[in-house]
């Protein structure tokens, strides 16, 4: 089975995760695309995140009416930082070697795929699923440091997407409303609980 994974802080999670997870899903066939909440990730070690209950309830919400999506919380049950590399070999154990991986992400985060732990060994163990990013520079000088990625890269072929979690936190610290931005179930969920009001950094 090919199975796709959408790793991220989902802080919170909104529809731009949703429809990058399903355009894959469509063009790629994947059989199920997980949802994988980091726990405490690596580049963001200061920066103040919401509690991962809150988090994982979001995204438990966002992707309740979605049978080919699942939430993973493998990132969020392991102590210590999220590295992205930790998760693709627990998930290789678990699901074993009949199953392809596909690693999810934007244009912009793969050109700092070099900086992430055992970058050799995560291209090793998944094929890389790339949105689109509006503004992002150049990718070849990431050929230099890990010679065959081109290989391991998938382009998906599909509008950008241009929402933020970040954005979606200024705007709820700001009294503005985010209908559409998110579905509405983690809209009311963010509201009953009563999260963002204030802006943390990051």
């Amino acid at each position: 089975m090919n199975i796709g994974i959408l790793g991220g802080t989902f802080d919170p999670i909104h529809i731009g995760h949703l429809i990058v997870a399903e355009e894959a899903r469509i063009k790629l066939g994947f059989g199920e695309v997980l949802f994988v909440p980091a726990g405490q990730p690596w580049f963001k070690l200061d920066h103040n995140i919401t509690p991962a209950v809150h988090r994982i309830e979001m995204v438990r919400r966002a992707i309740a009416d979605n049978p080919h999506f699942k939430l993973c919380t493998i990132e969020v049950e392991r102590a210590g930082p999220s590295y992205t590399v930790d998760t693709l070999t627990m998930l290789r154990k678990q699901l074993g070697n009949e199953a392809s991986l596909f690693f999810i992400l934007g244009r912009d985060t793969l050109a700092g795929l070099p900086l992430w732990k055992e970058p050799k060994q995560v291209v090793q163990l998944c094929k890389l699923v790339v949105a689109p990013r509006l503004g992002t520079k150049d990718l070849k000088h990431l050929e230099t440091s890990l010679p065959g990625l081109p290989d391991k890269v998938i382009q998906l072929d599909m509008p950008v997407i241009e929402v933020s979690s970040s954005g979606i936190r200024q705007r709820i610290a700001q009294g503005l409303p985010i209908r559409y931005l998110v579905p509405a179930d983690v809209e009311k969920y963010i509201t009953d609980q009563q999260l963002y009001l204030a802006e943390p950094n990051g």
